[in-house]
């Protein structure tokens, strides 16, 4: 089987969430994000972009709801024993399915947590099942209990994490000696992709970012491959990905002589990530990395040129996004506790001068200091 994990692993993941449940006084729980059955059984398909569900049971019991085409997707790839297909026609409502499942499961009148705020639920499916289910029992709100038990890695999750950090190196090793006047984003993306593959790791869970000139200043990939000129800013933004464990790392670099402005934002960028450095441990809170941000970035007058978030916890995600739901905003209570890996970045983009700053790198939170997991440094890169 193509397990990442040893089961005493997934069974010890299972029994948290057992935990939460009867905290939460569950009788079962709808998973929808494909994240939350990967970390809790190992299946691993992008087909959550149709219609599936993993049902938990208070009990310990599983079963996947799925189409035939992930039937041996999660035999091969997951520890879930119990797989039912529903069958695709026209008209079809899996819901109606899923409704005659939990049936057969004794979950009629059952307290029934669900997983709504996830790419893996549309809100085509969201009106199906509420319609489904309003009636069968007592459905509620449950998008955050699991996304909030992955928060912390286990040692097998940061062996991961730490792998896919070192790919994130790799790739601006890869990327380095192409970062010139008539270098070529096109090269320089698929030397990036390109390292993280040849070193075995995965597609990340949303494009790597590139855009030099004025679309330096974008914070998204686009379509479209531009060439450097003499003098010329190139933004980044990539993830090393290890059984989908990201470690994400950002950057603009200065081709050619950087401008006063480019100077000034980065000497903003590398004083704000050492300072929020003293505050990314246990006793504060995300919204405390985010007040550091907020404070030494307005006070030297950039305010409209920053973001209103400077990162965010990440782990193993899949498509859109490796972004997972706790971010550095402001008035997050999310206590920093140690094993948490999260990406810090700084974004400053002055679209008054046109000028881009960017800055950035994982760390994996400890019980005091965080541990920085690139070997690169955070000086600005000139080329």
């Amino acid at each position: 089987m193509a397990l990442h994990f040893e089961r005493s692993e997934f069974d010890e993941r299972l029994a948290r969430l057992l935990d939460r449940m009867r905290e939460e006084k569950l009788d079962a729980m709808l998973l929808f994000a494909q994240e939350s059955m990967y970390w809790l059984t190992g299946y691993d398909t992008f087909g959550y972009c149709f219609f599936q569900t993993l049902v938990v049971k208070a009990d310990g019991t599983m079963t996947l709801l799925t189409r035939s085409a992930d039937l041996r997707q999660a035999r091969q790839t997951s520890v879930i024993d119990n797989v039912v297909v529903w069958v695709d026609r026209v008209n079809a409502d899996p819901t109606l399915d899923l409704k005659n499942l939990l049936d057969d499961m004794d979950l009629l009148g059952a307290r029934i947590g669900v997983e709504y705020d996830t790419h893996g639920m549309t809100g085509r499916v969201a009106r199906l099942l509420d319609n489904q289910l309003s009636s069968f029992g007592q459905i509620t709100d449950a998008s955050y209990l699991v996304s909030g038990l992955r928060l912390t890695k286990s040692p097998a999750e940061i062996a991961h994490v730490r792998r896919a950090a070192e790919l994130a190196d790799d790739a601006l090793d890869a990327a380095l000696p192409l970062i010139k006047a008539g270098g070529s984003e096109a090269d320089i993306l698929a030397a990036m992709q390109g390292a993280v593959f040849s070193g075995g790791g995965d597609y990340p869970a949303n494009e790597f970012i590139i855009g030099s000139g004025a679309d330096a200043l974008l914070c998204r990939y686009k379509a479209g491959r531009r060439t450097l000129d003499v003098n010329d800013q190139l933004t980044l933004e990539w993830a090393g990905a290890s059984a989908h464990y990201h470690a994400a790392m950002m950057r603009t670099v200065v081709i050619g002589e950087p401008t006063p402005r480019h100077r000034e934002l980065y000497r903003a960028c590398a004083e704000t990530i050492a300072a929020i450095e003293s505050v990314l441990k246990p006793g504060h809170t995300f919204g405390d990395v985010f007040d550091t941000h907020a404070r030494i970035l307005d006070e030297r007058g950039l305010t409209r040129h920053r973001l209103n978030a400077c990162g965010y916890s990440l782990g193993a995600r899949f498509s859109p996004s490796w972004m997972e739901h706790q971010m550095f905003h402001v008035g997050n209570p999310q206590p920093i506790l140690p094993d948490m890996s999260l990406f810090v970045h700084m974004i400053i983009m002055d679209s008054e001068s046109g000028t881009a700053m960017t800055l950035g790198h994982t760390y994996l939170t400890t019980e005091d200091a965080p541990q920085a997991l690139s070997r690169h440094g955070l000086e600005l890169i000139i080329r």
